[in-house]
């Protein structure tokens, strides 16, 4: 199972900005990693493991902006395809990723 993370948040001040780097400094400690600019990914081991993290991340949502959830198969992630302008390249290999009980 995979977690994306998607966020539009303001930059217009300068608390609006210490928000929008805590938050994505948090995202990191949670294992996310960036993929694209305001887009980051996980793996989970399981549909439980993705809702705590959701529901972690959640808690931690700037008071302005919109961030947006999105849980994956590992089969429909494999099936992602990456275009860099007019050419079609190879998707990235997924990260690998080590999970301690």
């Amino acid at each position: 199972m995979w977690v994306f993370a998607m966020f539009d948040l303001p930059v217009e001040t300068t608390a609006q900005r210490r928000a929008y780097a805590r938050f994505r400094k948090d995202l990191l400690a949670d294992g996310f990693t960036m993929m694209q600019f305001s887009v980051y990914f996980r793996h989970c081991a399981s549909l439980d493991s993705a809702t705590a993290h959701i529901r972690r991340m959640g808690l931690r949502v700037p008071a302005e902006g919109e961030v947006r959830f999105l849980t994956v198969t590992d089969a429909q992630f494999a099936r992602i395809q990456v275009f860099a302008g007019k050419r079609r390249k190879p998707p990235e290999t997924p990260p690998s990723q080590l999970e301690f009980f």
